[in-house]
């Protein structure tokens, strides 16, 4: 039995206009942590970002869990130093009987105790990603391991194109976007925007903001941000050593110090305790694709 024997996600209509959405469990709650979904576009370091996130959490004394939602399974390996199996490797193993499965077969302790789990993906170009997360939040309640979490992270892969990518969205509270300061990674934001707007409409979850990222200036994504009702939460500069810490396999936390680190350490705990203590929701408002074409750029 294979994943693509299982029952087929069931369907409703749309939240907003376009193809229908793939419709998780709604009594599938995550319970009473806080739940942040990180989306951006392709490459722009969602996943550095999300672990270090995890990891400032967790300096401040909370009990954090990242859910990796990429194929690749690389969101959680700067945490626990290498790259973890996936929910759908390990049911695999056991011909998709979640009762044989243990907790330990595929949630993973990381840096200051942090929790991971990969929940990986469907076969390339078939099967769909909503309903990969959603058997893994099902599997997380089924072994109760989310009744004493304080704080969950979804770190969601790319531009969101589908329902399927957008499944996150319907277990989060608020919505992170990492953008750089150039035109295509706010073109995706633009995207995303508006895919938490049209899910905002049935379930609980809210825009929180962006985080500026690989950027030494903000001006373009601030125009964006004034022009659409965003706010910019927290900007993390292009240093080399972020970049050197992934290629360590650890978080910028364990890099040795220096002023730059430092600076960065105390942005990444600020962030987190700004979205611990609530963020308001901001009610955004995307623009058409063309008029974002026209509004980005030099004049």
């Amino acid at each position: 039995m294979g994943l693509l024997d299982l029952e087929r996600p069931k369907v409703t209509p749309p939240d907003g206009e376009g193809s229908l959405q793939v419709s998780l469990d709604p009594n599938m709650k995550i319970g009473n942590a806080k739940v942040f979904a990180v989306y951006g576009k392709g490459g722009i370091g969602k996943s550095t970002t999300s672990s270090n996130l995890s990891a400032a959490f967790s300096l401040l004394g909370k009990r954090v869990l990242q859910i990796g939602c990429d194929p690749k399974h690389d969101s959680t390996f700067t945490l626990t130093k290498k790259l973890m199996p996936t929910v759908i490797d390990v049911l695999e193993t056991v011909e998709f009987h979640h009762e044989e499965l243990r907790p330990e077969d595929y949630m993973f302790e990381g840096y200051n105790g942090v929790m991971c789990v990969e929940a990986g993906g469907p076969p390339a170009g078939t099967g769909c990603g909503g309903y990969v997360v959603g058997q893994t939040v099902k599997l997380l309640k089924q072994h109760h391991l989310l009744e004493e979490t304080d704080v969950v992270i979804f770190d969601v892969l790319g531009d969101v194109v589908c329902g399927g990518f957008a499944a996150p969205l319907q277990h989060a509270d608020r919505a992170l976007v990492v953008a750089a300061n150039d035109f295509d990674s706010i073109f995706a934001m633009n995207r995303i925007v508006a895919a938490i707007k049209a899910k905002s409409k049935n379930y609980e979850v809210r825009m929180a903001g962006v985080i500026a990222n690989r950027s030494a200036q903000t001006d373009e994504i601030d125009r964006f941000c004034a022009a659409t009702g965003l706010e910019t939460l927290a900007h993390f500069p292009d240093l080399d050593a972020i970049r050197r810490s992934r290629l360590k396999k650890c978080t910028i936390f364990e890099m040795d110090s220096t002023p730059e680190i430092e600076a960065v350490c105390n942005e990444y705990k600020r962030l987190a305790a700004t979205l611990w203590a609530g963020t308001r929701p901001l009610e955004a408002n995307p623009m058409k694709d063309r008029d974002i074409f026209e509004f980005l750029g030099f004049e």
